[in-house]
């Protein structure tokens, strides 16, 4: 009988870490940077929205931290995931330059709506719950 327990486990045990290292994994698939290319909402072209420039993220994983554009300001703040979970409700530092338009602002309120992520490739999505909200593709 204490065989089998052993037995039980050794196997809880692998497939424990083996989950572990899924979770790690799916999170360094953040690092690097990400150009948005679709945003959920507006009644406005996506290039209208950002003519210039595309908002973009960098995470750095290891160091917790989010950097980026929202096209026309710098942020940069703590970044807060957990398993396939983010959340961008944390205070960021944000330069103040003037913008016009309204993509920035449509931009920074989609992060804050983002409640989970999903990296396909070279593809990150936000998600509000289960629905699609940004797109990103990874800069080389």
């Amino acid at each position: 009988m204490k065989k089998h327990n052993y037995i039980i486990l050794l196997f809880i045990f692998i497939i424990s870490s083996c989950a572990v290292k899924k979770a790690t994994e799916d999170k360094n698939q953040l690092n690097g940077t990400w150009e948005l290319n679709y945003i959920s909402g507006p009644r406005i072209a996506f290039e209208g929205l950002y003519p210039n420039q595309k908002p973009q993220l960098t995470f750095d994983v290891a160091s917790n931290k989010l950097y980026g554009n929202t096209s026309c300001n710098s942020l940069s703040g703590a970044l807060v995931i957990t398993d396939n979970r983010i959340d961008f409700n944390t205070p960021m530092a944000l330069t103040k330059r003037f913008c016009e338009g309204q993509g920035e602002q449509l931009f920074l309120e989609s992060l804050k709506k983002s409640t989970r992520y999903s990296v396909n490739e070279n593809t990150l999505t936000f998600l509000m719950d289960d629905i699609a909200i940004m797109r990103f593709i990874k800069k080389p």
